[in-house]
């Protein structure tokens, strides 16, 4: 017998920083969207402060590109949520009842998500199908307008596509899976790393 303890599971863990295992490899190109896109809204912010305070002037490009980044960003991270089941709920009703109810209702809310999204993304088209059809331009710097209102579709499928991921996921698992899943335990009675 040795005198060293056996490790448990929390001692495999991760380490801090570390990609979860257990999440879908593909979540990186959300996280990597996600940091990509802050970057770029950190670089003109500040190339804009800098040209401002130097020239009492400002670069008239950088706040429709701030914009348009900022919207980019809300649907890519709503997606990352959207596949880690983080999206905004109310608690109330999804955390209490049954294992069944909560399972029910999670698998509900996936689902009316990939609906809403789908729409989104159908009236959309129309609205990218004018702006090209129109020869729209921004008005800021001139570009065609449909150059940004082609990502609206893009990204709603993109949401859509993983609310139906977790819809297929929460439909698979049994009722003691999603709780285990829902509590971040790793079945053992230890926290998931």
């Amino acid at each position: 017998m040795s005198s060293h303890p056996t490790p448990g599971p929390a001692e495999h863990a991760a380490p801090a920083g570390a990609a979860d295992p257990s999440e879908p490899r593909s979540l990186r190109i959300e996280d990597w969207l996600t940091v990509i896109v802050m970057a770029l809204l950190a670089l003109i912010t500040f190339a804009n402060v800098i040209v401002r305070y130097f020239t009492d002037s400002s670069f008239a490009w950088t706040e429709e590109i701030s914009v348009f980044l900022m919207i980019v960003l809300a649907l890519v991270a709503g997606s990352a949520a959207v596949a880690r089941d983080r999206h905004i709920r109310i608690e109330f009703f999804c955390e209490s009842g049954s294992a069944m109810r909560r399972r029910r209702l999670a698998q509900l809310g996936a689902l009316l998500v990939a609906l809403l999204f789908a729409v989104i993304a159908v009236l959309s088209m129309r609205v990218v199908w004018d702006d090209w059809r129109f020869e729209e331009t921004s008005p800021g710097i001139g570009v065609p307008q449909w150059w940004y209102s082609v990502w609206l579709p893009v990204l709603s499928l993109l949401i859509a596509w993983r609310a139906i991921g977790l819809l297929v996921r929460r439909t698979r698992q049994s009722d003691v899976e999603y709780l285990l899943d829902e509590a971040g335990d790793d079945g053992n009675g230890e926290p998931r790393p």
